[in-house]
């Protein structure tokens, strides 16, 4: 073989190795990162009390409630510790929250601690736990339901573009997003609102053990502070989770020296990229890969509004 043949042959191995040594370099930097952004879960191996986030935007979340629900068969967990920093979310993610939590609390202490905020399906959550603590300034209530969708008729007979619809019955494409919602349409849509919306309270209602009628009267869809809403029964104390430990260790006997242990919960990628589809970039990419738009769906979701316009 000549020189330069030789020459070529050493650079194709070298770039072989060189191929080889980036994979495994990618590859680690990936594993890196899946055990920063991993969920925090460490093993039960003793008593603890064991304690679970709720943050962000509530979805339908199966690892986070089946996580809930592994406390309550748990001998080693001797309560649980609910931190709350939400807005709120969809009815049915915020409903699978709150049966979780009252799984537990049927059979081990349960108590739940507010942070800046914990709203609609927040409180929905919360109130599942027969123990709620917030802060002074815990932005909280909000007891209501919406159901918000879009309708572009206008926009889409500017632009030349109409759309024929084929339904079974007249209430078949209500809400629509290429026309407006008829009365009748708008009549079953709101009852449906207010059917969840009577859930909500029986909700409240059974976790506060107070009168249907009196959460309703609190229920208009308004917030709260911490401070207001000890005042009318919507919590129980003003602190945080040195507090909620120590009711635990005098009314319920878990003694303060346990380890806190925090269950599985969703990573900041489970967000960004949930598998239930109900994330922000999962929504996106549904809509787009399979040409629909979402066009109804209830939320139990505080929306804050700028009131300098």
């Amino acid at each position: 073989m000549t020189l330069e043949t030789d020459l070529l042959i050493d650079r194709r191995r070298l770039k072989r190795r060189l191929f080889v040594w980036r994979v495994v370099a990618v590859a680690a930097v990936l594993a890196c990162a899946a055990l920063a952004v991993g969920d925090s879960k460490l093993p039960a191996s003793g008593p603890h009390v064991s304690r679970v986030r709720i943050e962000g935007m509530i979805g339908d979340n199966r690892k986070l409630v089946q996580s809930i629900q592994a406390v309550a068969k748990d001998d080693t967990a001797k309560a649980l510790l609910v931190e709350i920093n939400s807005p709120g979310g969809t009815v049915g993610g915020s409903e699978a929250l709150y049966a979780a939590i009252r799984e537990v609390a049927a059979k081990k202490p349960v108590v739940a601690v507010m942070g800046s905020l914990a709203a609609s399906g927040g409180y929905m959550a919360a109130v599942a736990a027969p123990r709620i603590i917030a802060r002074d300034s815990t932005i909280t209530g909000s007891i209501g339901v919406m159901l918000q969708t879009f309708e572009g008729s206008d926009l889409l007979g500017k632009i030349g573009i109409s759309a024929e619809t084929l339904t079974s019955g007249p209430l078949k494409d209500q809400p629509s997003l290429t026309h407006r919602m008829t009365d009748a349409g708008r009549g079953v849509m709101h009852g449906v609102v207010m059917d969840i919306y009577d859930q909500f309270v029986e909700k409240v209602a059974l976790g506060r053990n107070m009168d249907a009628e009196k959460v309703r009267a609190l229920a208009d869809g308004r917030v709260y502070t911490g401070r207001q809403a000890l005042k009318i029964g919507l919590v129980d104390a003003i602190g945080a989770e040195q507090d909620a430990r120590a009711w635990l260790a005098s009314d319920k006997n878990v003694s303060a020296a346990l380890p806190v242990r925090d269950i599985a919960r969703p990573t900041a990628w489970n967000r960004l990229f949930a598998e239930d589809g109900e994330s922000l970039i999962g929504g996106v990419l549904k809509t787009l890969l399979s040409q629909r738009v979402k066009l109804d769906g209830a939320y139990a979701l505080w929306q804050p509004f700028d009131t300098s316009e």
